[in-house]
Protein backbone atom coordinates (compact mmCIF):
# COMPACT_ATOMS: atom_id res chain seq x y z
CA UNK A 1 0.00 0.00 0.00
CA UNK A 2 1.79 2.97 -1.06
CA UNK A 3 2.04 5.79 1.75
CA UNK A 4 2.72 9.25 1.88
CA UNK A 5 3.90 10.40 5.78
CA UNK A 6 3.26 13.36 6.53
CA UNK A 7 5.20 14.45 9.43
CA UNK A 8 5.40 17.81 12.11
CA UNK A 9 8.60 18.16 13.91
CA UNK A 10 10.73 20.63 15.74
CA UNK A 11 13.15 18.60 17.90
CA UNK A 12 13.42 15.49 15.63
CA UNK A 13 11.43 13.02 17.61
CA UNK A 14 8.62 12.72 15.28
CA UNK A 15 10.95 13.28 11.84
CA UNK A 16 12.94 9.68 13.96
CA UNK A 17 8.87 8.17 14.26
CA UNK A 18 8.26 8.72 10.27
CA UNK A 19 11.17 7.75 8.87
CA UNK A 20 11.49 4.73 11.29
CA UNK A 21 7.70 4.04 10.08
CA UNK A 22 8.44 4.34 6.54
CA UNK A 23 11.37 1.90 6.76
CA UNK A 24 9.14 -0.73 8.43
CA UNK A 25 6.57 -0.22 5.66
CA UNK A 26 8.46 0.04 2.53
CA UNK A 27 6.59 1.75 -0.52
CA UNK A 28 5.87 4.97 2.13
CA UNK A 29 7.31 8.90 1.22
CA UNK A 30 8.08 11.20 4.08
CA UNK A 31 7.21 15.38 3.70
CA UNK A 32 7.20 17.51 6.18
CA UNK A 33 4.74 19.92 6.82
CA UNK A 34 6.17 22.62 7.72
CA UNK A 35 8.32 22.83 4.02
CA UNK A 36 5.26 21.71 1.72
CA UNK A 37 2.73 23.31 -0.60
CA UNK A 38 -0.84 23.68 1.49
CA UNK A 39 -2.09 21.35 -1.36
CA UNK A 40 0.54 18.55 -0.15
CA UNK A 41 -2.15 16.65 0.83
CA UNK A 42 -4.39 16.19 -2.13
CA UNK A 43 -1.54 13.06 -3.04
CA UNK A 44 -3.27 10.21 -4.67
CA UNK A 45 -1.49 7.78 -1.97
CA UNK A 46 -3.38 4.65 -0.96
CA UNK A 47 -2.86 5.54 2.18
CA UNK A 48 -1.85 8.99 4.43
CA UNK A 49 -0.22 8.81 7.82
CA UNK A 50 0.02 12.08 10.14
CA UNK A 51 2.92 11.97 12.99
CA UNK A 52 3.39 15.07 15.06
CA UNK A 53 3.86 15.98 18.58
CA UNK A 54 1.55 16.42 21.01
CA UNK A 55 1.35 20.31 22.21
CA UNK A 56 -0.39 21.19 25.81
CA UNK A 57 -2.30 18.41 25.35
CA UNK A 58 -3.70 18.13 21.50
CA UNK A 59 -2.78 18.56 17.94
CA UNK A 60 -0.54 21.74 17.07
CA UNK A 61 -2.06 24.67 15.21
CA UNK A 62 0.01 24.17 12.06
CA UNK A 63 -1.04 19.93 11.52
CA UNK A 64 -4.61 21.41 12.03
CA UNK A 65 -4.29 23.84 9.56
CA UNK A 66 -2.51 21.10 7.20
CA UNK A 67 -5.69 19.27 7.35
CA UNK A 68 -7.58 21.93 5.22
CA UNK A 69 -4.85 20.44 2.22
CA UNK A 70 -6.10 16.93 2.34
CA UNK A 71 -7.31 15.37 -0.59
CA UNK A 72 -11.41 14.66 0.69
CA UNK A 73 -11.11 10.86 -0.21
CA UNK A 74 -13.17 9.09 2.47
CA UNK A 75 -12.25 5.61 0.81
CA UNK A 76 -8.23 6.39 1.53
CA UNK A 77 -7.04 5.37 4.79
CA UNK A 78 -5.87 8.00 7.07
CA UNK A 79 -4.18 7.07 10.61
CA UNK A 80 -1.71 8.88 13.07
CA UNK A 81 1.31 8.86 15.48
CA UNK A 82 0.61 11.35 18.12
CA UNK A 83 4.39 12.05 19.96
CA UNK A 84 4.90 12.86 23.59
CA UNK A 85 6.65 12.70 26.91
CA UNK A 86 3.69 10.74 28.61
CA UNK A 87 0.84 11.99 28.34
CA UNK A 88 -1.45 12.06 24.97
CA UNK A 89 -4.32 12.86 26.54
CA UNK A 90 -7.31 13.58 24.16
CA UNK A 91 -5.23 14.65 21.28
CA UNK A 92 -5.88 11.72 19.19
CA UNK A 93 -9.54 12.08 19.68
CA UNK A 94 -9.64 15.97 18.98
CA UNK A 95 -7.62 14.68 15.60
CA UNK A 96 -10.38 12.03 14.82
CA UNK A 97 -13.09 14.90 15.48
CA UNK A 98 -10.99 17.52 13.33
CA UNK A 99 -10.93 14.66 10.38
CA UNK A 100 -14.50 13.84 10.62
CA UNK A 101 -15.74 17.67 9.85
CA UNK A 102 -13.59 17.80 6.76
CA UNK A 103 -15.86 14.38 5.87
CA UNK A 104 -12.75 12.15 6.62
CA UNK A 105 -12.21 9.33 9.06
CA UNK A 106 -9.27 8.14 11.11
CA UNK A 107 -8.72 4.24 10.57
CA UNK A 108 -6.12 4.39 13.72
CA UNK A 109 -4.11 6.36 16.16
CA UNK A 110 -1.32 5.56 17.90
CA UNK A 111 -0.01 7.15 21.37
CA UNK A 112 4.05 7.13 21.26
CA UNK A 113 6.25 8.11 23.84
CA UNK A 114 9.57 9.57 23.67
CA UNK A 115 11.95 11.63 25.61
CA UNK A 116 11.03 15.13 27.02
CA UNK A 117 11.58 18.06 24.54
CA UNK A 118 9.78 20.97 26.72
CA UNK A 119 12.29 22.51 28.51
CA UNK A 120 10.91 24.92 30.30
CA UNK A 121 9.55 21.57 32.34
CA UNK A 122 13.02 20.42 32.85
CA UNK A 123 15.66 18.39 30.80
CA UNK A 124 14.92 15.01 29.00
CA UNK A 125 16.03 13.07 31.52
CA UNK A 126 19.34 10.36 32.03
CA UNK A 127 20.64 9.07 29.01
CA UNK A 128 19.79 5.54 29.91
CA UNK A 129 16.11 6.78 30.47
CA UNK A 130 16.18 8.32 27.07
CA UNK A 131 17.43 5.09 25.36
CA UNK A 132 14.88 3.42 26.97
CA UNK A 133 12.40 5.12 25.28
CA UNK A 134 13.88 5.52 21.97
CA UNK A 135 14.41 1.50 22.15
CA UNK A 136 10.19 1.19 23.13
CA UNK A 137 9.45 3.55 20.69
CA UNK A 138 11.18 1.74 17.93
CA UNK A 139 9.26 -1.72 19.00
CA UNK A 140 5.79 -0.09 18.86
CA UNK A 141 6.56 1.48 15.73
CA UNK A 142 7.22 -2.18 13.98
CA UNK A 143 3.57 -3.05 15.83
CA UNK A 144 2.39 0.24 14.30
CA UNK A 145 3.52 -0.79 10.83
CA UNK A 146 1.89 -3.91 10.70
CA UNK A 147 -1.06 -2.55 11.81
CA UNK A 148 -1.10 0.11 9.04
CA UNK A 149 -0.31 -2.61 6.41
CA UNK A 150 -2.97 -4.75 6.87
CA UNK A 151 -5.11 -1.81 6.87
CA UNK A 152 -6.32 -2.25 10.73
CA UNK A 153 -9.25 -0.01 11.96
CA UNK A 154 -8.41 0.94 15.51
CA UNK A 155 -6.98 1.60 18.04
CA UNK A 156 -7.62 5.02 18.66
CA UNK A 157 -5.31 4.94 21.34
CA UNK A 158 -6.47 8.22 24.50
CA UNK A 159 -4.99 8.83 28.16
CA UNK A 160 -7.19 8.08 31.25
CA UNK A 161 -10.24 9.47 31.36
CA UNK A 162 -9.35 12.68 34.34
CA UNK A 163 -6.40 13.19 32.05
CA UNK A 164 -8.19 13.96 28.40
CA UNK A 165 -10.96 15.64 30.69
CA UNK A 166 -8.57 17.57 32.76
CA UNK A 167 -5.94 18.47 30.03
CA UNK A 168 -8.14 19.08 27.00
CA UNK A 169 -9.76 21.55 28.78
CA UNK A 170 -6.05 23.37 29.66
CA UNK A 171 -5.75 22.78 26.03
CA UNK A 172 -8.84 24.92 25.04
CA UNK A 173 -7.92 27.91 27.13
CA UNK A 174 -4.25 27.89 26.37
CA UNK A 175 -4.60 27.60 22.49
CA UNK A 176 -5.48 30.53 21.88
CA UNK A 177 -2.14 32.08 23.88
CA UNK A 178 0.15 29.75 22.30
CA UNK A 179 1.46 32.04 19.46
CA UNK A 180 2.32 34.95 21.80
CA UNK A 181 4.02 32.66 24.44
CA UNK A 182 7.15 33.69 22.68
CA UNK A 183 8.01 36.63 24.68
CA UNK A 184 9.28 34.76 27.05
CA UNK A 185 12.40 33.75 24.35
CA UNK A 186 15.53 35.69 25.39
CA UNK A 187 19.33 35.07 24.39
CA UNK A 188 22.62 35.15 26.86
CA UNK A 189 25.56 36.37 25.64
CA UNK A 190 26.58 33.60 23.66
CA UNK A 191 24.47 33.91 20.98
CA UNK A 192 26.45 34.76 17.60
CA UNK A 193 24.38 35.80 15.42
CA UNK A 194 24.67 32.14 13.83
CA UNK A 195 20.94 32.00 12.69
CA UNK A 196 20.45 27.93 13.50
CA UNK A 197 17.17 29.15 15.30
CA UNK A 198 15.22 30.51 12.03
CA UNK A 199 16.99 27.62 9.84
CA UNK A 200 15.22 25.40 12.19
CA UNK A 201 11.81 27.41 13.23
CA UNK A 202 9.03 25.07 11.87
CA UNK A 203 6.77 28.06 11.54
CA UNK A 204 8.75 30.94 10.39
CA UNK A 205 8.52 32.68 13.72
CA UNK A 206 12.18 33.71 13.90
CA UNK A 207 13.68 36.80 12.21
CA UNK A 208 16.99 37.43 12.77
CA UNK A 209 17.66 41.71 13.60
CA UNK A 210 21.28 42.94 14.06
CA UNK A 211 22.43 39.36 14.08
CA UNK A 212 19.79 38.68 17.11
CA UNK A 213 16.36 36.64 17.08
CA UNK A 214 13.48 38.00 16.62
CA UNK A 215 10.42 36.35 17.61
CA UNK A 216 7.00 37.30 15.78
CA UNK A 217 4.54 35.96 17.87
CA UNK A 218 2.80 33.12 15.85
CA UNK A 219 5.02 30.22 18.23
CA UNK A 220 3.97 26.72 18.19
CA UNK A 221 6.39 25.98 21.28
CA UNK A 222 8.08 22.91 19.63
CA UNK A 223 11.33 24.71 20.96
CA UNK A 224 13.63 23.54 17.78
CA UNK A 225 14.88 26.76 18.89
CA UNK A 226 16.96 26.49 22.13
CA UNK A 227 17.12 22.35 21.62
CA UNK A 228 18.99 23.02 18.20
CA UNK A 229 21.02 26.21 19.09
CA UNK A 230 24.85 25.58 18.92
CA UNK A 231 25.86 27.87 21.48
CA UNK A 232 22.77 26.98 24.36
CA UNK A 233 22.34 30.83 24.59
CA UNK A 234 18.11 30.75 23.73
CA UNK A 235 16.89 30.80 26.54
CA UNK A 236 12.76 30.60 27.63
CA UNK A 237 11.87 32.34 31.12
CA UNK A 238 14.08 31.63 34.23
CA UNK A 239 14.48 27.99 34.38
CA UNK A 240 16.23 26.81 31.05
CA UNK A 241 19.55 27.83 31.35
CA UNK A 242 20.03 24.87 33.78
CA UNK A 243 19.06 22.43 32.09
CA UNK A 244 20.50 19.72 29.35
CA UNK A 245 19.31 20.56 25.90
CA UNK A 246 17.76 17.70 23.51
CA UNK A 247 17.36 16.75 20.21
CA UNK A 248 16.67 13.00 18.60
CA UNK A 249 20.63 11.64 18.41
CA UNK A 250 19.62 9.88 15.17
CA UNK A 251 18.50 13.46 13.32
CA UNK A 252 21.11 15.90 12.56
CA UNK A 253 19.97 19.42 11.65
CA UNK A 254 20.22 19.52 8.11
CA UNK A 255 16.89 16.99 8.30
CA UNK A 256 15.42 19.83 9.35
CA UNK A 257 16.18 22.28 6.15
CA UNK A 258 15.65 19.72 3.69
CA UNK A 259 13.12 20.25 0.68
CA UNK A 260 10.97 17.34 -0.22
CA UNK A 261 12.51 15.51 -3.30
CA UNK A 262 8.84 15.48 -5.27
CA UNK A 263 8.97 19.56 -4.14
CA UNK A 264 12.02 19.83 -5.54
CA UNK A 265 10.88 18.55 -9.15
CA UNK A 266 8.34 20.42 -9.15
Amino acid sequence: MKTDLFYYTGTGNSLWAARTLAEALGEAELFPISRVRADAGRTDAEAVGLVFPVHIWGVPRRVIAFLDGIKRDPSRYHFAIAVNAGQVAATLLQLRGLLQERGLALACGFDLVMPSNYIPWGGPGPREGQMKRIAAAREKIAAIASNVAAGAQGPIERGPFWQNLLFTGFNRLAFSRVPSMDKSFWTDPRCNGCGVCRQVCPCGNIEMKEDKPLWLHRCEQCLACIQWCPQEAIQFGKRTPRYERYHHPEVRLQDLTAVPKRQEEE
